[in-house]
């Protein structure tokens, strides 16, 4: 039984992008008969923490420094390790292949100075860059490679939705698995302002503001829950951050409405508007903004534009990538010289 180790965090302040892609690529290594162990500080968010119990991953404190991490992973009998992780020493990943455990590094442009195996960099046109790579390394880059959690792939529907039919649309506002800059709030009063009428779901941790609902409008706020890919797959818009959600609404086949809540979204966000994939509303610093309040109001009242855009998207990510990096991840583990 191969064993593998994913070294992330999760936190209320950190978000929980990191620990959902692992989460996605532990659901397919499980599925093909693995041990997979969780690495890291991943139990502050409550719907994830159930997701991790969900899947009976246990979870082992990591320690910071390489050696002992590499010591954590032997006396585990781990065979690899996912890193995925902007605040781990970069050290570890060269600690842990010196004692015989094949890397894969999950990165998002920039390596960070780690000596991996392989390199997973899921990110919009990440394959026309080709960074200076440690001998013998595999660079897995670019849409093929999203990692999509089962809740999402089971809902990719076989082609792109049917056009929209007439009546309000059915917005969810989605900023993240935590909204650590309370974004949410601000966007669904922005979303009354538009005076659009709308049926307009709200996942927020906060408390519910008062939102000042125009005629037609209907708002519902609820917390975030592992169910969520069910909201999104019913929306005909979903205003959300630039983040890993956003691979989960093009594969959905769902418009999105983008927003950036973290500098590191920020080239996401200019390749996903550029390739026509979404609408853009700017930086959540800079909300509310009378440029975003006016491509939020054309948004929801261009049903055909969005039906166009989300076909595109439906066809940019099929949800097999989890796949592809499982079988090569396995691929480099059966073929590493024994320890």
């Amino acid at each position: 039984m191969t064993a593998v180790g994913l070294r992330c965090d999760a936190g209320v302040t950190m978000g929980v992008g990191h620990l959902v892609r692992c989460l996605a690529l532990a659901e397919e290594l499980l599925a093909r008969g693995c041990r997979v162990v969780l690495l890291g500080d991943v139990g502050a968010v409550p719907w994830t923490a159930r997701e991790i119990d969900r899947l009976g991953l246990p979870v082992v404190a990591a320690p910071a420094d390489p050696a002992a991490l590499a010591l954590t992973a032997w006396r585990l009998g781990l065979d690899a390790v996912v890193i995925d992780s902007y605040v781990t020493d970069p050290d570890c990943a060269a600690a842990l292949r010196a004692d015989g455990v094949t890397v894969l590094a999950i990165v998002d442009g920039d390596l960070r100075g780690q000596s991996a195996d392989l390199y997973l960099d899921q990110n919009l046109d990440a394959e026309l860059s080709a960074p200076p790579l440690p001998p013998g390394a595999v660079r897995l880059a670019g849409l093929p490679y999203v990692l999509l959690r089962d809740s999402v792939r089971s809902r990719r529907p076989p082609a792109p939705r049917p056009r929209p039919t007439a009546g309000p649309p059915s917005v969810v506002c989605f900023l993240g698995g935590t909204d650590p800059a309370g974004a949410a709030p601000v966007l669904a009063v922005m979303l009354a302002e538009t005076g659009v009428p709308l049926d307009a779901t709200v996942v927020s941790p906060a408390t519910a503001p008062s939102v000042p609902a125009g005629p037609g409008q209907t708002f519902r706020f609820v917390p975030n829950t592992p169910d969520l890919p069910a909201l999104l797959d019913r929306a005909d818009l979903v205003v959300s951050a630039a983040g890993t959600s956003t691979w989960e609404l093009l594969c959905l086949g769902v418009c999105p409405a983008l927003v950036t809540v973290a500098d590191n979204q920020r080239l996401g966000y200019d390749a996903i508007l550029a390739r026509g994939l979404g609408f853009g509303l700017g930086a959540v610093a800079d909300l509310p903004s009378p440029a975003a309040l006016r491509t939020l109001r054309t948004a929801l009242t261009s049903p055909e534009r969005r039906h166009a855009l989300a076909a595109r998207g439906w066809a940019e990510v099929d949800g097999d990538g989890r796949v592809r990096a499982a079988d090569a991840l396995l691929t480099a583990v059966a073929t590493r010289p024994p320890r």
